[in-house]
């Protein structure tokens, strides 16, 4: 069943005009945020810089406590259905598998209103997740910002320009991309069916990308760099951008040349100093030989060649 079954979205189908003309400036709206982790906060804050009213939070542990206090000064903080009860415009901003029973207890106890927006921010959910608010009246958006967050003032300064994954009813695109634009972002529309997937590819490259970095950083403290960071930056600065621009034509290194001596001397090296990484090295190499293969980077006799290594060492 689609939102649009539960509630006529046709009044609110542009309440806030054209974004980009700030001669059109949209009404102002009484903001709550549930959750106060690293992202609800900052969120907060940038409604407010926008000249909405941040007007109740609710958080649980003390890191959450102070988070709002320093992003949210002065804004009282309250049980969830009290931020409900005080805001037009509800930030659910929890971990993604809270969110379901979060929005079904807060719909069932009548926590919400009409007419009421309730933004989620989870990547891995699109509006569905917010069906029984929607039932109740509520506007469902989601709102993904594709940026990890330190919990401080500087995201604010990082918002600025930062892609939104957007996912809401055809009908309230417009206030979601409103929205959007007046936190400082960039909204990017994904449809409900491949939310998932949006999501897993930022995962995958985000998430994973903080591992590797930390493990490379590992094996030069290892090695006696005093600081791999300063030695790692420019490499891997350059390495993220030709690959933003060029994909797996940018691949580079041993595996892709197909030298298989030294990805064997390599792997000589991780079994001593880390088997844990040799593990995740073994298995990113494999994927870069295939993916140099098929874009046709590396011929099929090295590609074999570096593969068979991978795989004595795996079964040794």
């Amino acid at each position: 069943m689609s939102t649009s079954d539960h509630a006529d979205f046709g009044v609110l189908a542009d309440p806030f005009g054209d974004p980009s003309d700030p001669g059109n400036r949209p009404a102002r709206l009484a903001v709550g945020v549930v959750g106060t982790g690293r992202v609800g906060p900052a969120l907060g804050a940038a409604l407010q810089l926008a000249g909405h009213r941040v007007v109740a939070a609710s958080g649980v542990s003390t890191a959450s406590l102070r988070r709002a206090e320093a992003l949210l000064p002065g804004v009282r903080l309250v049980s969830p259905p009290q931020v409900l009860a005080a805001a037009d415009l509800v930030l659910l901003t929890v971990p993604d598998d809270v969110l379901a029973d979060l929005v079904a207890g807060l719909a069932t106890t009548g926590a919400v209103r009409p007419g009421q927006i309730l933004v989620h921010t989870s990547g891995a959910h699109g509006v569905a997740v917010l069906e029984p608010a929607t039932r109740a009246g509520a506007l469902p958006l989601a709102l993904h910002p594709a940026m990890t967050f330190t919990g401080t003032s500087v995201d604010l300064a990082r918002l600025a320009g930062c892609p939104f994954g957007v996912t809401a009813p055809e009908e309230l695109r417009p206030v979601a991309e409103a929205l959007v634009v007046e936190m400082g972002g960039e909204p990017e529309w994904v449809p409900e069916e491949v939310r998932p997937l949006y999501h897993t590819a930022l995962a995958h490259g985000a998430n994973h990308l903080v591992t590797l970095v930390a493990q490379a950083l590992e094996l030069l403290r290892t090695a006696g760099v005093g600081e791999p960071g300063r030695l790692l930056g420019p490499l891997l600065g350059a390495a993220l951008d030709n690959s933003l621009r060029s994909g797996d034509a940018a691949l580079t290194g041993p595996v892709a040349r197909g030298d298989a001596g030294t990805v064997r001397r390599h792997l000589e090296q991780l079994r001593t100093a880390s088997p844990d990484i040799s593990a995740a090295y073994r298995a990113m190499a494999r994927a870069t030989a295939q993916r140099a293969v098929a874009n046709g980077t590396l011929s099929a006799e090295p590609a074999a060649a570096v593969l068979t290594v991978l795989d004595e060492e795996q079964h040794r």
